[in-house]
């Protein structure tokens, strides 16, 4: 009878101790999915910052490059521009030297849509020079095919069935591509247009001179 009572207060204890442990292991699992959850979102920052650095490395390339080919170089001394040049080269150098590199998870699918997209652009950016206002026409339907919103020109459906193949962040890459190409169009044509004024007020003056 008493060995019967032990065990019977034995088997509880052990119940008790079962049910203890399971809910220290229950504990245990929500505490490490809250440290994941703070983990992701530091993650998800760090991708968030290094993309923002990414930018802005681009943003400084593409001013520095302007203003290397921009009129108003154009227009200074020979030993000031020599002194500008050499400026803008260090700050090219310099900004070169920060490499900052965001990877995009992508499936067989999206890495091929991605070389497709990038390999039409190339096409284009190629060919700039040979006709500069039918370049802008292309890469702005290319454009259009990127935003949401409803563009002023006429969208490239093909190109834009192949971004909407791309990954998420592929997209805003191609976007930002693309706006990058269409300024530099036009702060060329925009250049061109300045010199070929000065070249007709310049032959303006000599024949006035005449």
């Amino acid at each position: 009878m008493a060995h019967a009572k032990i065990q019977a207060k034995m088997n509880e204890a052990a119940k008790g101790n079962m049910f203890s442990r399971s809910m220290s292991m229950a504990d245990r699992s929500s505490r490490l999915l809250d440290n994941l959850d703070q983990l992701e979102t530091r993650v998800e920052a760090l991708r968030d910052t290094a993309t923002a650095m990414e930018q802005e490395r681009e943003c400084l390339l593409e001013m520095i490059q302007s203003l290397q080919n921009s009129q108003e170089m154009r227009s200074i001394c020979d030993g000031e521009r020599e002194e500008l040049t050499l400026t803008a080269d260090r700050l090219m150098g310099r900004t070169l030297t920060v490499n900052v590199s965001v990877d995009t998870i992508r499936n067989p699918e999206q890495e091929d849509a991605l070389q497709k997209a990038m390999a039409l652009i190339d096409v284009i950016a190629a060919k700039v020079l040979d006709d500069m206002e039918d370049a802008r026409k292309r890469l702005m339907a290319l454009h259009a095919a990127c935003v949401t919103e409803a563009p002023p020109v006429p969208i490239d459906q093909k190109f834009q069935m192949i971004v909407i193949s791309c990954a998420l962040e592929d997209q805003k890459k191609i976007k930002r591509r693309l706006e990058t190409l269409i300024r530099n169009v036009d702060n060329a044509e925009r250049n061109i247009k300045i010199m070929d004024n000065q070249k007709v007020e310049s032959e303006k003056s000599k024949s006035n001179g005449k």
